[in-house]
Parts: C-alpha cells; structure tokens; sequence
C-alpha cells in the first residue's frame, strides 16, 4: 500500500491519484481479493444485472441496453471501462454520468472495506460503482467487463442474463493468442440456468462447450436469433417472435446491427422481468449516444472519432467509412498502443486512408511514431506519412491542410479520441 488515504472532503482527482498507487501492476487478473472486499462490503445485490463481454462491440450494446431500458422507465446503472475525457463516464444513473461526490463516497466505502488487501485500479472502480448501484438502488445494472471476462472484476456479480458481443484478437498476453483461448475467457460471464447470448454466427467451441457444462442456455445469432436488413429499417426475429420495421441504431455502423441483435435477444429472455415494448425499444435505439464510435463532429471539414484499437475494429472502421458520404480526401490522425497488433490495424485501414498523420499519446505504453512509420512503411506507404510529437499538433496540423470536401479520421486507441475531444471547439 502506498501512502494515507485521502481525507474527509478530498476531491474525485484525489482519490483517482490515491487509488492509481495503491497495487504495484495496472492488471492483476483474479477474483480472491476483490471477492473478499465486496463481501466485506454488504451491499444489496441490484435486482437485475446484464453482463456485456466481447472483444469489440460490447460499448456498444451497453449503451444501447440503457437507453432502451431508460425510455421504458427503468432506473438504469451502467458501468463501462476506460472511459476517454473524464473518470465519471464509467458510471452512469439514468443516463447521467455520476456526480463526483457519488464516487468519492463509493471510493470512500471499498476504502473501509479492504483493510490491508491490495486492489487495481479497476478493481477499486468496479467496486465503488457496485456500490454506488446499490445506494441510488438502481432497478438494473448493465456491465461492460473490462478484460476477458472469466477473472475480471465486473464477472463477481452473477448475471441474470450475459452478452459477449463478439471474440477476436486482442489482449493476447492476458488472454491467449487464439479465438479459442479468448472465447473461453469470455464465455465465464455465463451463469447456469440463464439466458447466454453470442454475437456473432462464428461460434468459438470453447464457448459453445463452456455453455453446455455449465447448462447456460445459450442463443447464437443465425442461429437462434437473426436480423433482417431493409431499405432503412430493419426486423429483429427471435426465439419469441419478431420485432418489425425497427429503426437504424443512431450508432454508426453495419455492425451495429448484430450489436443491436443480441442486445434485442437478451431483452426478450428478460421480458419477463423487464418488460418493454416495440415502441420503447425503437425510441431507445435512436436515442442511443456514445462518444468514439464512428463519432462525427459538426462542421467541415468532416471529422470522423474512432477508437478502433485492434484488426477486428479496424475492419469494421473501414466498413463504416465506405459507407458514409463522399471525401475528398481521408487524412487519419494516427496514434496507438505499443502492446498492440499495429500492422494488423494498419492493414485493415490502408485503403481507407490517403495521408497519415503520426503521433504519439501521453501513456507510458504509447507507440513511438517510428514504430507507427514503420508498420505503414511496410504496407507501401512510407510517402504519405508525417510524424508529429503529440495528437493535438498532428490533428491541428490536419485542420490546417484539408479541404472542405476532405475527411479527418482519428483512431488507434480511446487516448488518441480524447486528446482531440479535450480540444477547445
């Protein structure tokens, strides 16, 4: 343990610091330490909780489960990781981020609660919102798991009904190098004898047998459930009937869609519990917000936010950006992780891209620019690329040299997002 807790009255940013200090790794897989504190802690379980895994996609179906629960009159706790601008996106209360002075007092509760037990950063997170869940006594918790899921911290809470969007590469040193390894790791949200949804047709066996031994009952999409696309809307068709002439999600994206799916199939096993209706849901899927995911700022030129952060979300980037208007020109503001697949995503986004904009974020695990020049380099592209020291002067830099019919695309991590959006506008 490092130093004092904060005092009485101290702010949010105090408490952040003390408990950034507190373990010696920034991951620490495992239940044991967490599991003991929550016990500690006594606090209500929520009435319903809906568990959200996946290597991509899961941010968001989380937001869409709250806003479709939030129309229907549910009071909604939604806890989400990493958030980009501000701590306080991590736990929402009926749409709304929480108040600093909510978490401080969730902060203030595990703190009594440990003793001399070590917790990450996220575990501490994780459980000052469970707690802060069960002092606003919300109706429904919808959680996003951090990493993998089997010994993530969300993953102590059991949940009534679990999601894992979709599994591909990413995390590999935590979480194995294959889909194999990781659908394992993400099929332990399942809970026996409760609804398992799978996001994607591709089913990973190690999913498909953990569900069986454990007797989850598990729906796969086209397999069990499935959508419908049509000129402008689209049918959600289940284990309980159709949903018809639904709205497009006011999320961008094809894949939005399968997102949308899983999170429709999830809400009929619950119906019982959650009741909803055709209209909350259509009113909920087009009122649905979240920042960095095909996020477009007003103006021109136009400015497209994206934290595509591995191959698989890269992909569907470059998907979703064939499918918008017209540019000119694509100028991306370029800056990721090193513990990160960068060929792979570079792969994914060569053709997509006209100028490359390199920089590098303020994160001891950042990219150096040379790194990101190489893995363009060896994509033929070493002449459209320019190296900057920081994101804020690559995407000033960018501002400066488009036209008003050309596209800004910042990607590469939830950092690369933030530094542009704490930009003044």
């Amino acid at each position: 343990m490092n130093g004092a807790a904060p005092a009485a009255g101290s702010s949010l940013d105090a408490w952040l610091d003390h408990i950034g200090r507190q373990h010696p790794s920034a991951i620490d897989l495992g239940l044991d330490r967490a599991r003991d504190v929550l016990a500690r802690m006594g606090l209500a379980r929520p009435p319903v909780v809906i568990t959200v895994g996946g290597t991509n996609g899961k941010g968001s179906a989380t937001a869409m489960l709250e806003s479709i629960l939030r129309v229907a009159g549910y009071r909604t706790g939604l806890y989400t990781s990493p958030h980009i601008v501000r701590y306080n996106e991590r736990v929402r209360l009926d749409g709304d981020e929480a108040a600093d002075a909510d978490l401080v007092a969730g902060f203030e509760a595990v703190e009594r609660a440990r003793g001399d037990t070590s917790l990450t950063y996220f575990e501490y997170g994780t459980l000052a919102a469970f707690e802060v869940f069960a002092r606003k006594g919300v109706e429904v918790a919808v959680l996003e798991v951090g990493l993998g899921g089997r010994l993530d911290c969300v993953n102590l809470l059991d949940a009534d009904c679990a999601i894992v969007v979709s599994v591909d590469l990413d995390h590999q040193d935590w979480l194995g190098d294959t889909r194999e390894a990781i659908g394992f790791e993400k099929a332990h949200i399942y809970r026996g004898g409760r609804p398992a949804i799978y996001g994607e047709a591709s089913l990973p066996a190690t999913v498909k047998a953990h569900a069986e031994a454990i007797g989850a009952h598990l729906q796969v999409a086209g397999r069990d459930y499935r959508f419908v696309r049509h000129e402008g809307q689209w049918d959600f068709v289940g284990r309980r009937g159709a949903k018809r002439a639904l709205p497009m999600p006011a999320l961008r994206g094809p894949w939005q869609l399968g997102n949308a799916s899983a999170v429709l199939a999830a809400l009929d096993e619950l119906a019982d519990r959650l009741p909803v209706s055709i209209g909350e849901v259509k009113r909920g899927l087009t009122g649905v917000r979240l920042a960095g995911r095909l996020q477009v700022l007003p103006g021109r030129p136009s400015v497209v936010l994206d934290v595509a952060h591995n191959p698989h979300a890269a992909r569907a980037l470059a998907e979703g950006l064939g499918g918008m208007g017209y540019a000119r020109e694509t100028i991306a503001v370029f800056a990721m992780l090193v513990d990160k697949d960068i060929d792979g995503v570079v792969a994914a986004m060569a053709s997509r891209v006209d100028r490359w904009h390199v920089a590098t974020v303020a994160s001891e695990r950042a990219a150096g620019v040379d790194r990101l020049a190489d893995a363009l380099a060896r994509q033929g592209l070493e002449g459209r690329v320019r190296r900057f020291a920081t994101v804020p002067l690559a995407y000033e830099a960018a501002l400066r040299e488009a036209s008003p019919d050309d596209r800004i695309l910042v990607f590469g991590s939830f950092l690369t997002v933030a530094d542009v959006l704490r930009l003044p506008r």
